[in-house]
Parts: structure tokens; C-alpha cells; sequence
């Protein structure tokens, strides 16, 4: 069916004087034949196939370890930069030797003293069908690096999810899908780990909340949570924003939703198999400082333990999340959803006491729906390339035996150009919540594009002495694009209260 109140699609190039001149690279600013039709140049084509493009990258970058040096050489997948936890883990948690997750131990000779694989369930399983499709016997000489291939083909498909979700939540932005597909730290981290499937899931879970499925959206939350922790995050910003404009019913769907499902997925393991079940939880607690945080830095200087580090981060997480609620219901209009969800995970991040370099992948379809500018894009971006690179110099330093890699010093340089670069980032989207004007995606008329029932609903509720929305200006000036002044066209459509029937 059509949108009951169609406006042309927003093309970057002619908004955002980076994209317009990178755009000269491939030919100059978008056409008027790459429409959201079903035409050829379609945007969710043409950015599914780029992400296709930048994840082979990624594989490509990872080549000098395939051939032997994830295993031959104690250094070498530290200096080529290709170091990846899968096909490691292959060997050391028992998958090669078909030792079942979580309901059979890991022998000792391999578990570097975890009894139990060390991950949420969701993920485990990802593992386990992982390790059925590697071939094994004779014909498979090198059934790790296997192992890895075939990870890789299914985050790839993750990485597509991701990149045509982030390009159909805000219908009049496709092209925003762009930042996603094109990030340089998707190319270099998406393989280190198995975070792309949370991340996959959470993008479909926001994608359903922006179709003003909430139920749905919250059923796939959960099972993104069961897979990694992080997502549950969002269901703080939906409450919130739920409060502001008082659609209650819509939050207790995505809650009830997303508990419901993470149980489904977690009692058939925690019920038979308690102990290999609360291995992740035990082990993310008991986790010293590890690298890439806030915390390590302060170890390194200060020659401490840091024995309370997990009282610490979580009273900071504590207090930021009251701020950013104070901040939700303050803001002269109320923020969006990927503008909340966006603050919370970063706030998770850098404070947690590790920010390991694939991380980042849980903050870039954030950052490409929360400020869909280049510019501030690529600064952050350039951040996390600058450490992705330095904690594995810095690792080559510290396994090698002739000191050749980075010393601590530059190393700590490497974690504050990451932490400030995330930083920076919020301090942006935190400006575009206090002054709505300049927030990019508000630019075309619109109020919250990724909101769902939320979109273009009034306040029920605000910390303000006049609890009312304010109107949309016939003109917003655009920042970014050298004061150039756009016009407003006619706002998007405003859902009754808790139209959420297509639940029902």
C-alpha cells in the first residue's frame, strides 16, 4: 500500500557537501533513475551490494593469516592486522574435537581454563552449525581456517541484514544505508568475532519498531539479547520515549515480546545445563581490565588493580542513564529513538572495562540512523581505524621477542583516539537533542522516521513547564551544507495513540 503522504526520497549529495564530493568517485551525486522503485539502481540493491563488496574486503584484508598465521607464528597475525577469534576458538573451545556448548566440558588441555563455552546462547548455536558445516577428515586439511570461511559467509549475510534494514527504517533516507554498507571499521572488525548476528537482530528489531510492529520488534530484541547482552539497552530509550508521549501499550509488547523470546531461547539450555548456561554471565563478571577501555589506561598509569572496576562501571552507567533520561524528557521536541539508542550503547561501551575492536560494529547502524552526516561519520570512523591498528602493534609488541610492535605509551594513545572519537559522536547527537534544527533527519518536515507509533505523537509527559510538541519550522538550516537553507515539505503521517493493531 502506499504511503498515505509520499515525499521524495533524501539524497545525501545534495545535502551533505562530503557525500557530494566523494559522490565524484563513482560518477558524481545520485540520479534521478536511483529511486526507491523497484528500477535496477533501487537503494536497498545498490547498498546490499556494496556491503557484499566492503565485507570481501574485509576477507581480503584478512589473507596473510589464512595461510598459516593464525597458528605458525606467534606475531604475524598481530603485524598483517588479520587476527580473528573464530578460528581459534574452533580448536580451543571444542568444536573441532565435537564437544556439545554448554552441556559437555571443554577438555582441559584446550579451554585455557574455561570449562564452558563463554557465550550467550544464541551465538553458541551460531557456532555449533558453524562447526557442522565444516568438512572434516582428510579432505579438509585445514579445517580451522574452514571454519572461518564458513563464519564468514553467514556474518556476510548478517552484514546484508543490517545494511538494507538500516535503508528501509527511515523511509524518505535510503541512502543513509550507505554509511553502514560503506564503513571502513565493517570491513576490518565484521570477521573477529560473532557480534554481526546481535547486530543483525537488533537492526530487524528497530526495523519492526519503525513499521510500528512492536510485539514483533521486541521478540527480536530478546533474541538478539540471546545472543549478546547489549541490546536489552534499548529497551531503556523505548520506555522512556514510551513515557514522553504516553503509549504504554506499545512498550509493554516490545518488553513482554523480547522476554518472552529470550526465554524461549534460553531455558532449553539453562534448565538442563546451569552451569555451562551462566559460564558468560560468571565470565563477564570476573573479567579483569582488558584492552581498549578507560579503565586500562588508568591501570597502566597508575600501576593498580582496579579490584572494583565493576562498581565503578556500573555506577557510571547508572548515572549516564539517568542523564540521558533527564535529557529525553527535557529536549525541546522529544529525541528519536536512534538518537537514545545511540547515546546507551555508547555509554555501555565506554565504560565497560573492555572495548574490544569489533565492538564498534554495535554502534555503526546506530550512528548512521542517529547522524547521517559524513563528515562526523568518518572523524569516529577514523578513530576506531587508528585502533584497530594499534592494539594489534601493540599486541605484536607484547607476544613477540624482539619488541617490535607499539609500546604501552602509544598504545593508550590508540584507546583515547577511539574513546574520543565515540565520544565526539555523542557529543554531536547530544547537541542535535538540545537544538532539533540541526538534527539532519528533522530537516525534510519529519519528527521521528524510526519511531513507529511514536512518530509525530504529542507529549503526554515532560520535564519542561509547557509539556507540548513544538510546531515543525517552515525552514530548517542545514549546518552541514554551508548554511544552504532547505525547504519543509509537508510532515509525515501521526499514528492514532497505541496503533499498534496490526499486533492483534
Amino acid at each position: 500500500m502506499a504511503h498515505p503522504n509520499p515525499r521524495a526520497d533524501v539524497r545525501p549529495t545534495e545535502q551533505d557537501d562530503v557525500a557530494a564530493a566523494g559522490s565524484e568517485l563513482i560518477g558524481g551525486p545520485v540520479g534521478r533513475r536511483a529511486g526507491r522503485g523497484g528500477g535496477r539502481w533501487a537503494p536497498v540493491r545498490v547498498i546490499a551490494l556494496i556491503a557484499i563488496g566492503v565485507f570481501a574486503l574485509g576477507m581480503a584484508q584478512k589473507a596473510p593469516c589464512y595461510g598459516s598465521g593464525w597458528f605458525e607464528s606467534a606475531t604475524d597475525q598481530y603485524t598483517h592486522a588479520c587476527y580473528s577469534d573464530i578460528p581459534h576458538l574452533y580448536q580451543g573451545r571444542g568444536f573441532a574435537d565435537g564437544v556439545t556448548p554448554y552441556f559437555e566440558s571443554i577438555p582441559a588441555e584446550l579451554s585455557s581454563g574455561l570449562q564452558y563455552l563463554e557465550y550467550p546462547v544464541l551465538t553458541g548455536l551460531f557456532m555449533q552449525v558453524a562447526a557442522w558445516l565444516t568438512p572434516e577428515g582428510t579432505s579438509n586439511p585445514h579445517p580451522a581456517q574452514t571454519y572461518w570461511l564458513v563464519n564468514a559467509a553467514l556474518l556476510m549475510l548478517c552484514a546484508v541484514v543490517i545494511a538494507v534494514c538500516v535503508t528501509r527504517i527511515h523511509r524518505h533516507r535510503p541512502w543513509d544505508g550507505l554509511l553502514v554498507a560503506m564503513a571502513p571499521a565493517l570491513a576490518l572488525t565484521a570477521t573477529i568475532n560473532w557480534d554481526l548476528l546481535a547486530v543483525a537482530l537488533t537492526c530487524a528489531a528497530l526495523l519492526m519498531w519503525s513499521r510500528s510492529r512492536p510485539l514483533l520488534g521486541g521478540v527480536l530484541l530478546g533474541l538478539a539479547t540471546a545472543a549478546k547482552l547489549y541490546p536489552i539497552l534499548l529497551l531503556g530509550p523505548i520506555f522512556v520515549l514510551c513515557w514522553r508521549a504516553g503509549r504504554w501499550r506499545a512498550f509493554l509488547l516490545a518488553a513482554g515480546g523480547a522476554v518472552g523470546a529470550w526465554l524461549a531461547v534460553n531455558l532449553p539450555v539453562l534448565i538442563p545445563a546451569r552451569e555451562g548456561w551462566a559460564t558468560f554471565y560468571t565470565f563477564s563478571e570476573e573479567r579483569p581490565v582488558d584492552f581498549g577501555s578507560v579503565w586500562l589506561i588508568i591501570q597502566q598509569r597508575t600501576n593498580a588493580e582496579l579490584d572494583g572496576v565493576n562498581i565503578y562501571a556500573t555506577a557510571l552507567v547508572v548515572l549516564g542513564c539517568a542523564a540521558i533520561t533527564v535529557l529525553a524528557l527535557s529536549a525541546p521536541r522529544r529525541p528519536r529513538l536512534a538518537q537514545l539508542a545511540f547515546l546507551v550503547v555508547a555509554l555501555f561501551i565506554l565504560t565497560n572495562k573492555v572495548y574490544s575492536p569489533q565492538y564498534v560494529l554495535w554502534l555503526i547502524p546506530l550512528a548512521a540512523l542517529a547522524r547521517p552526516r559524513w563528515r562526523d561519520f568518518l572523524i569516529w570512523q577514523g578513530g576506531e581505524v587508528l585502533y584497530f591498528l594499534g592494539v594489534w602493534m601493540y599486541l605484536a609488541r607484547l607476544n613477540g621477542e624482539n619488541q617490535q610492535g607499539l609500546a604501552a605509551g602509544g598504545y593508550q594513545l590508540a584507546i583515547c583516539a577511539h574513546l574520543l572519537g565515540t565520544a565526539y559522536l555523542c557529543a554531536v547527537i547530544v547537541r542535535d537533542i538540545l537544538r532539533p534544527e540541526r538534527d539532519p533527519v528533522r530537516q525534510d518536515g519529519s519528527d521521528d522516521p524510526g519511531g513507529g507509533v511514536l512518530d509525530g505523537a504529542k507529549d503526554a509527559f515532560t520535564l519542561r513547564s509547557a509539556p507540548t510538541q513544538p510546531p515543525v519550522p517552515t525552514a530548517f538550516v542545514d549546518w552541514g551544507v554551508s548554511g544552504r537553507t532547505l525547504p519543509t515539505p509537508t510532515t509525515g503521517r501521526s499514528l492514532p495513540p497505541d496503533d499498534v493493531s496490526r499486533e492483534t
